[in-house]
């Protein structure tokens, strides 16, 4: 029997793509010596965190596997009314895009032209009735298991960080406020959007509140592509992947450059020198269309998962033994971000 290893996880979003954290989530579960200490998600990776979190203080690993997966049938049933679907052709060919898409495409381009506060309905969110239904947000608030979730403040460009004891499904809609799509969420007389403009997901809290010294960071969103966009829709997918990566980057810099100075001291420069970095990634969030994290049909969202759980089950057989003694992350590649 391993012994137990405590681990922390960074979970990014990245809209309907967030069901390939759920598929990782699943499988790192399963394994009896992984303990959670504290998990950090934005927009689809807190959602992903607080369904764990929930089901996981309910009823152990059985209660987190349910929790996740009634949230996300519950997302896939509310996208059967939606506008957005694929065109006949595109689902026909099998093809995971609304880039063919009438209703997407006017969306796309009323979202450059009309602000949300001038249409009626923008406040509106169907998310808003699927968190109330499926979290407990008092359980959360009792779980010792940590959660942090991150939403940019509009006013000060800052993040904040929600934790156990003041979440709610508002602090959640905040931390996936597109603000081209939706109205800022408002929580104590302060308007929030998207918690990626701020840290996608944040590290910090995790460094300096959780007794582990392992973060595995779950990515959605490409770090690198290989070639240029050229329609407006891959441009300002790729601007909005490039701002959302950023903080990460830099917070995996600071740990790089720490572990290059001979004494980081005794204090939180210790702490942060001291963690070690985990990945998992995919390379199926490069090649969808960026208009695909809108789709949340039900066999999409299942390929995404079952690629979450393959890439989660090469990790543990390719890294698992580094965990507790090293990091597998390559920290030493974050030295040329500037």
């Amino acid at each position: 029997m391993r012994d137990e290893i405590l681990v922390d996880l960074a979970l990014q979003g990245g809209g309907a793509h967030g069901a390939f954290t759920w598929g990782v989530l699943e499988r790192l579960i399963e394994e009896p010596w992984l303990r959670i200490d504290g998990v950090s998600g934005t927009s689809a990776g807190a959602m992903n965190a607080a369904a764990l979190i929930h089901g996981f203080s309910q009823s152990g690993v059985e209660g987190a596997r349910a929790a996740m997966e009634e949230f996300w049938r519950r997302v896939a049933a509310a996208a059967r009314f939606s506008p957005l679907q694929r065109s006949p052709l595109d689902v026909l060919l099998g093809r995971w895009t609304l880039d063919n898409s009438p209703a997407f495409l006017a969306m796309d381009i009323s979202s450059r032209l009309i602000s949300p506060y001038d249409l009626h309905a923008a406040g509106a969110n169907p998310l808003r009735d699927i968190l109330c239904e499926t979290i407990d947000f008092e359980r959360l608030a009792r779980s010792p298991i940590k959660l942090f979730v991150t939403a940019t403040n509009v006013r000060t460009g800052r993040a904040r960080v929600f934790r156990n004891a003041d979440l709610s499904a508002e602090a959640l809609l905040a931390s996936a406020c597109l603000p081209t799509m939706f109205q800022a969420i408002e929580i104590d007389g302060e308007a929030y959007w998207d918690g990626g403009y701020a840290g996608n997901p944040t590290i910090t809290p995790l460094v300096r509140e959780c007794a582990s010294q392992d973060t595995i960071l779950v990515q959605v969103n490409p770090i690198e592509r290989k070639e240029t966009p050229r329609s407006a829709i891959d441009i300002l997918n790729r601007l909005n992947e490039i701002s959302f990566n950023s903080p990460l980057l830099k917070e995996l810099r600071m740990i790089a450059l720490l572990r290059e100075v001979a004494d980081p001291g005794h204090s939180e420069g210790a702490r942060w020198a001291s963690m070690r970095i985990h990945a998992i990634t995919t390379d199926m969030a490069a090649e969808l269309s960026a208009s695909s994290k809108l789709i949340a049909e039900w066999d999409f969202l299942l390929m995404l998962r079952e690629e979450g759980r393959r890439r989660a089950e090469e990790f543990l057989e390719r890294y698992g033994d580094a965990l507790g003694k090293r990091s597998s992350f390559d920290l030493a590649a974050m030295l040329d971000y500037v």
